[in-house]
């Protein structure tokens, strides 16, 4: 994985409460100007001086875990604004902007399970934050700061030769979960590691999505695509799509319609797939692919707003919390 995720995040806590060891998880609740992180970001720090996770470029993370442990020290959750407004004169964020963090000291051990127990099933879930604590939260109006959480991006893909194989690799690099299928006569596909080998056409294997699933077809022999769409196509997710030029999307939809399949999933179903038009070599067909998954996971995930401020939340003012150190 190339950077911290969620999961990640909430596990170090996890490991650090099953070693008896404190942790405070600390979440970005408000930005004044710029910032290079999201509301909603988080970073969890125990008493040992472990993290994961970071608000900046490696500007304030040693701040943030001196402030976290002086936070387990006193025993008291706190809110404090770094950057434009801020009190530490000594700490400035190169994108000139402010951002208010959380602090919650010795979040719920069993709702940080519960969270990574729906997480690993695939489903979503979320918890309340405040000064006082974290608790798992299915009530959206209540006190504190709600962080939602959502599955990981889960990429289902079939197909040929290196284009498979490029976007399984940088997928997984990326710390997507990647479920692949070859036909097992294409050697070089099928000798990848994790590929499942699809022996004919007419038998399906077992595709299962969800909402957080993309399924992206690379079959440039689109024989294989006959019986293989219907099939991923009737499974849940955010994202169908398959390579070709316009003219071999209209025939596959042609195909499609011929096979009974429903008005609704056929307009599901991309052609032309990626960012960057008119590719002509795997890996850069791997990076467009990834970088439209990522994009729209993004989107059906809420990560621009899934974060929300709930009623109540303590010191979300940073005029009214000055904090102090000592």
């Amino acid at each position: 994985m190339i950077a911290h995720d969620d999961t990640s995040i909430l596990g170090l806590l996890a490991t650090g409460a099953e070693a008896g060891i404190e942790g405070v998880l600390v979440t970005l609740t408000g930005i004044e100007g710029a910032s290079s992180r999201g509301i909603g970001t988080q970073m969890a720090v125990l008493a040992d001086g472990r993290s994961a996770g970071s608000f900046s470029g490696g500007c304030i993370e040693a701040a943030v875990i001196a402030e976290a442990q002086d936070v387990l020290a006193k025993n008291r959750g706190r809110t404090i604004r770094y950057g434009v407004g801020s009190p530490y004169l000594d700490i400035r964020l190169p994108c000139g902007g402010g951002i208010d963090l959380l602090f919650t000291p010795r979040p719920d051990p069993a709702a940080i399970a519960r969270v990574l127990a729906l997480l690993d099933q695939r489903k979503a879930a979320a918890l309340r934050l405040s000064e006082d604590g974290a608790a798992y939260s299915n009530a959206p109006d209540a006190g504190g700061f709600q962080r939602n959480y959502a599955p990981p991006l889960r990429l289902v893909t079939l197909g040929h030769g290196e284009d498979l194989t490029a976007l399984v690799r940088l997928a997984r690099a990326f710390g997507i979960l990647v479920d692949a299928y070859a036909p097992a006569d294409d050697h070089r596909a099928a000798a990848e590691p994790g590929v499942t080998q699809l022996t004919t056409r007419t038998v399906l294997p077992a595709l299962a999505g969800d909402p957080w699933t993309a399924f992206v077809f690379l079959f440039h022999d689109h024989d294989w695509e006959e019986h293989l769409l219907p099939h991923a196509l009737a499974q849940d997710g955010f994202y169908h799509g398959a390579v070709g030029s316009a003219r071999t999307h209209r025939a596959r939809l042609a195909g499609l319609r011929v096979l009974g399949v429903p008005q609704d999933r056929r307009d599901a179903l991309r052609g032309g797939i990626g960012l960057i038009p008119a590719t002509r070599d795997p890996a850069t067909l791997a990076l467009s692919i990834l970088a439209e998954l990522v994009q729209d996971y993004q989107a059906c995930a809420g990560i621009a707003g899934w974060r929300r401020r709930a009623p109540g939340l303590v010191g979300h003012d940073p005029a009214a919390h000055v904090p102090t150190r000592t």
